[in-house]
Formats: C-alpha cells, structure tokens, sequence
C-alpha cells in the first residue's frame, strides 16, 4: 500500500520546477526535468573544476562543453522545495535569496558577483482590480543558466515559454532575459492605449453633458496608472550601471539589446506620464466647472436672500404689537407699504445684477 499521499504542487513537479529547458547553440530549447537539470548542473561543475587543475598544472585544450549550452529553470516559489533544491544545486548568491525573503516589488535589474539580478513585475490590467493582481518574478542570469521564480502565474513568462516551445532560438541567458523586458515593455504599450481610450470615452462625455459623474472613474484610472508606473517601470538607475559596467560574458549585442529595450521603456513611460498630466487636465477642468456651478447656485440663493430682505425688514417691523406704528389709521397705508416694499426690492435686485454684470 502506498502511504505517500503528499499532493503535488500543480503545475510543478516535487521540487518546486514548473520548467526547464536546455539550449544550444542554434538549436530550439528542449524541455528537461529537474534530475536532467541537475545532472548538467554536475557535469557542468566537473568540467570547470576540470579546466581549473589542468590551468594549474599546464595548458590542455578547452572542455568540450563549449558548444554553446544554457540552461532556463523556472521555479513555483509557493512549493516548499524549490528553495532547498535551488539551495542545494545551484551556486546561486545569497543576495538572490533575500530578494526572495524581502518581496521587494520595483522593477530593477543589476550587476551583482559576475551575474544579472532582476526583478520583473506583471499586472493583470483592469482598473476595477485589487493590488493583489501583481505578480513578481525575480530573475537570475549569468553565462550559462537563467534561474526564474515567482509566486503567483505570471503572463510574461507563460508568453516566453510558449515562444521557447515554438521552436524560437535564443542564443544565450541573456536574450531570455532580454525578451521578458520587452514583454513588459508590450504590455506598457497595452496599458497606455487601453487607457488612452477610456480617457478619450470620458472626455466626450465630460464635454457632451453637463452632469459629472466620471471624476471617480478619473481619480482611479490616474491612481492605477501612477502605481503601475511605480511598479512596472524598470529603475532607470540600476539599468545605467548595468550599460556603464556589464559582465564580462555579456555580449556586444546582448548589451546594444539591453539598450534598445531601456529606450523603449522610456519612450512607453513618456507616454504613460502625459497621459497622467493628461488625466490630471481634466480633473482640473471639471473640478473648476463645479466650481463655477457651485458659485452660481450660491450667487442666485444670495440673490434671492437680498430680494427678500425688504419685505422681511418691513414685515417685522410694522408686525410689533407697539403703539405709534405708522399708516395703522391710514387707509391706503397697505398700498403705500406695498410700493416701498416693490421700491426697495426692484433697489436690490439692481444692485445684485449690477454686481453680478461686473464679474
């Protein structure tokens, strides 16, 4: 009977691997679990520690692991063993691991021990969703692997994957990492026109009626925009050390992509910012429409108060149940307080338009 009932993390095996895959030189990636993985990984490590006793004692020909071979292993960091099994086969530094601990969420990537650490956000855009719809994968990259690792799916690396299993070649780590950048920067592109629409949508109907009831819609549309450019955008610091001082295994090419992906992303966050002014334009425009309709409500409710005041003065007046008060015994007296009523009214009504004609 087996009594090892322990579930299965979905969509990864027993050691927290969701994919790998080997590639080389020219050729497609393969798909490879994790004792494949780590059976290169030892390989791997005999054939350096090869090179280095022979660089000791006398000059011998190169490894035959030259032939181009990388590795790509991406791990569910809500399995219990992919840090232990990371830990255990994979020389990894331990500053990878307190990002992890951490949870730091800005987009960066940086030079650190020879390698690329970088951290790449993933939003599912809608401005109606909570924080929680972020998903985070860190990233380490160095000459012939490239660790990912993430809790929650992410998109960016389902589209990788599926570009990988499409039989696309990718040369080295760095361009997988290269293509996750531009999957970022794509999906910024998504974000600004999708929401360059809706601002349009509620621009023609601030301008086609003369209710306002888009200025919530506004205010969470340019919060969502601000966090997402806050979360999404790579830190443009990190990136120049990168472009200043690369590693030694990176390529000519691999740095030139490196810098055609940074100017895309500031292309993408130039758009992203004036469509905030622009956002916050309109804002400004219907909060000063309010006001203007709020001052001219205010202005006909004092006006109304001013045109009252006479008969309200008057009224309290001969209403006192004293002796002496004027016209009692006259009998036109009602239509004599009726014409100074009318005069004093007409008197104030002039005056507030006259005011009202000023400003």
């Amino acid at each position: 009977m087996n009594l090892n009932v322990a579930p299965v993390t979905y969509g990864a095996d027993r050691s927290g691997l969701v994919c790998g895959f080997r590639f080389s030189a020219g050729e497609p990636g393969v798909s490879i679990d994790t004792d494949g993985a780590a059976q290169w990984l030892a390989d791997n490590a005999r054939e350096h520690a090869g090179v280095a006793d022979d660089d000791r004692n006398q000059p011998v020909p190169q490894p035959s692991r030259g032939d181009g071979q990388f590795l790509w292993l991406h791990f569910n960091l809500a399995h219990v063993s992919s840090e232990k099994w990371m830990r255990a086969h994979l020389d990894l530094p331990e500053t990878f691991f307190e990002a992890l601990r951490e949870g730091s969420h800005s987009t960066r990537i940086e030079h650190q021990h020879g390698a690329l650490l970088a951290v790449v956000n993933d939003v599912m855009f809608d401005f109606e969703q909570t924080p929680s719809d972020i998903a985070t994968l860190w990233v380490y990259t160095h000459e012939r692997i490239m660790i990912t690792a993430r809790l929650k799916q992410l998109r960016s690396v389902d589209r990788l994957r599926a570009s990988v299993r499409e039989g696309e070649i990718f040369e080295t780590p760095a361009e997988l990492l290269i293509h996750l950048l531009r999957d970022q920067a794509d999906l910024l592109v998504t974000i600004v026109r999708r929401s360059s629409t809706e601002v349009d949508r509620l621009e023609d109907q601030f301008l086609s009626r003369r209710t306002f009831d888009n200025r919530r819609d506004l205010g969470a549309m340019r919060r969502v925009l601000v966090r997402l450019q806050r979360l999404l955008a790579p830190e443009p610091g990190s990136i120049f050390r990168l472009l200043v001082r690369p590693p030694i295994w990176l390529s000519q090419r691999d740095v030139q992509s490196l810098r055609d992906s940074t100017e895309e992303f500031s292309l993408v966050l130039g758009d992203l910012s004036g469509l905030a002014e622009r956002i916050k334009l309109l804002q400004e425009e219907i909060a000063a429409r309010l006001t203007e309709q709020s001052n001219r409500t205010l202005f006909t409710l004092t006006l109304v108060t001013v045109l009252a005041l006479p008969i309200n003065i008057i009224a309290g007046l001969f209403g006192m149940n004293v002796g002496g008060i004027p016209l009692a015994e006259n009998r036109h007296g009602f239509w004599v307080m009726v014409l100074m009523v009318v005069s004093f009214t007409a008197l104030a009504g002039w005056w507030g338009f006259r005011r009202r004609a000023g400003r």
